[in-house]
This record gives C-alpha cells, structure tokens and sequence, in this order.
C-alpha cells in the first residue's frame, strides 16, 4: 500500500480501494466474496476498515498471479473462516500442479531429445515420394501396425492415404508425430496426456519452431514458482497479523 498505516487507524473503502489502485466497487465484491473479513460498520452503516483488511487485500493480490483468481479466492476464504488447513491443502495442490507441469515440460524435452532425425526411411513400395507405409514403421519404431492404427484413431498419428490404393503413406509430419508419441508413451505418459502435445507441435509447424514455445514455457513456470513465492510471503504476514 502507498500509506503507512498504523493499527487501529480507520479506513474508507475509498482508501483502501486507492492504496491498492482498484475501485471501491472492487472492494466491496472482495468482502462479499470472503477474499477480505467483514468490515465494521458506523453508525450510519458505512464500511470503515482497518489495517487487516489492506494485509488481507495484499496477500490477496500476492496470490492471484500463482495461484489463479479462482483458487486465491477460496484459500483467502478459508483463512478468514479459520480453516487455515484447507487454505494450506488449496495451496499444496497448486504446488503439485506446478510440479505436474514441470515434469511434462521435461518428458517433452526428453522425448524431443530422444527423437531420431524426423525425415521418414523411403519405401521403395510407397507410391508417394519420401513416404512410407505402416509396416516398415511399426518395425522401425519396435511397435505393431495396430499401435499406430490405434494413435492414428485417437488423433495421435494423421497419415493422408495414397489416392489410388487407399493405404497409409506416412510422410514426414506423420512420422515425427509417430516418434514423438513412442517416446512419451515410453515416458509413461497416457494417450489423451499426449494428444495436447502433439496439437503443440502441429500448431508450431515443427520440432524447431517448438523450441521457442518450450523457452517460453519456461519461463511462465518459473515465473508461477516466484509468484508462489511472493503470495505465500504475503499471506505469511496475514496469518501473523491475524494472531
């Protein structure tokens, strides 16, 4: 806040709504939500808040950029109805999804490590240039032709198919798109966990251009991981103040 308060100094919502740039209406929807404790009232039943309250609106907005508006709601909520577990259970579970986060970034940087050159091996059967069929895939990959009919069923692997005899040709996204999901699928990961990755690196127009979306992806978690950090400093100093 941009004042100095001191305990027992009276605030209107408009102070407290300016110390924090947001408006009195925002203030009031944070009360009504249990994001802030209920304010006093005079006796012509106006709000006044104290010093409390602008630490509860500070740990509040130190949480949003961590943990999500939705989850700082209800971990602020908590706390002002006392149930200080179940804001530290909320704030453990956003902890785990970060980490979930952080070891599916790994298991693609692996799997995109791990990948052979994508240029698919020709078959001298496939009638379309630089492209091969199932079976010599699926002996390349070590797999059935039946596990990649049932990637390709779940959107996984999109072989176009040769015009004139209707087989599988997979060209040179097919087989990439084929590797990559080998490598996940040996990584543990789950075919409907890897079905957003693959639509990433479909998105990214490549392996190449997905790097610059993993730097940045990076980045966001670790930006979440300060963020967490800063919000848990902060409610620190709510818990405490509250006593």
């Amino acid at each position: 806040m941009g004042r100095n308060l001191q305990n027992g100094e009276r605030l209107r919502p408009v102070d407290l709504a300016r110390g924090h740039g947001l408006s009195t209406q925002a203030i009031r929807n944070y009360e009504e939500a249990g994001i802030l404790p209920a304010a006093d009232r005079t006796p012509h039943g106006y709000r006044t808040y104290m010093p409390l309250h602008a630490r509860a609106l500070d740990a509040f907005l130190a949480l949003v950029p961590g943990h999500g508006h939705h989850t700082a709601t209800s971990i602020m909520r908590a706390v002002n109805e006392g149930a200080v577990d179940e804001a530290f259970r909320l704030i453990d579970e956003s902890h785990a999804q970060l980490l979930d986060d952080r070891r599916t970034l790994q298991a693609v940087e692996s799997a995109l490590r791990d990948l052979a050159p994508t240029t698919p091996t020709p078959d001298p059967t496939a009638s379309g240039p630089g492209g091969t069929f199932i079976g010599p895939l699926a002996e390349e990959l070590g797999l059935r032709p039946a596990t990649l009919r049932k990637w390709e069923r779940a959107g996984l692997v999109r072989p176009p198919r040769d015009p004139l005899t209707g087989y599988r040709v997979y060209d040179e996204a097919a087989v990439r798109d084929a590797r990559l999901t080998h490598q996940l699928r040996r990584g543990g990961y789950l075919l409907e966990q890897i079905a957003p990755l693959i639509a990433q690196v479909r998105a990214a127009g490549g392996l190449e251009p997905l790097e610059a979306a993993l730097r940045d992806w990076h980045g966001r978690l670790s930006a979440r991981g300060r963020a967490m950090l800063a919000g848990a400093a902060e409610l620190e100093a709510y818990l405490r103040e509250r006593g």
